[in-house]
């Protein structure tokens, strides 16, 4: 089985492995997160990332972070440079859930399955159709405009 590992800046890692624990409960094992901290140099926070990394204890881990080029993305390049991970950036939550739904899957998998749960997550849902707006008085007469 694959580790997860959230990097992102305060304190969203800590919130995405929350919504993990509420969702599958079970499952928050192998899933740990790092709170960058907005004063925390870079090198402390590498430091304490390897750390943590080696105390999830999985021969693979797949590393998720916010934001591509912040601090927690350079971060994690660093941490998984020479390892056996994969790192992805603009974490989202369907992504998150995609990945430990799938966490046992070869890591090659689990990234292609992550980056599909993050782009299929999103969508536009909240659509009104033409026929059912209300129409305004100024909406009846095409020449009529207003100023």
């Amino acid at each position: 089985m694959n580790g997860i590992f959230i990097i992102a800046h305060a304190p969203l890692a800590s919130a995405f492995r929350q919504c993990v624990s509420h969702v599958f409960p079970d499952q928050a094992v192998g899933v740990a997160a790092l709170d960058v901290q907005p004063n925390m140099p870079p090198e402390e926070t590498l430091a304490q990332a390897r750390i943590m990394l080696a105390q999830l204890g999985m021969p693979q881990t797949l590393v998720l972070t916010d934001i591509f080029g912040a601090t927690p993305c350079n971060v994690a390049q660093k941490l998984v440079d020479g390892v056996s991970s994969r790192l992805l950036t603009g974490i989202n939550l369907p992504m998150l859930l995609r990945a430990v739904s799938y966490r046992h899957e070869p890591l090659d998998a689990l990234v292609a399955r992550a980056l599909a749960g993050a782009t299929q997550g999103v969508m536009q849902v909240a659509i009104t159709a033409p026929q059912n707006q209300v129409q305004r008085k100024h909406d009846q007469d095409p020449h009529e405009h207003q100023q």
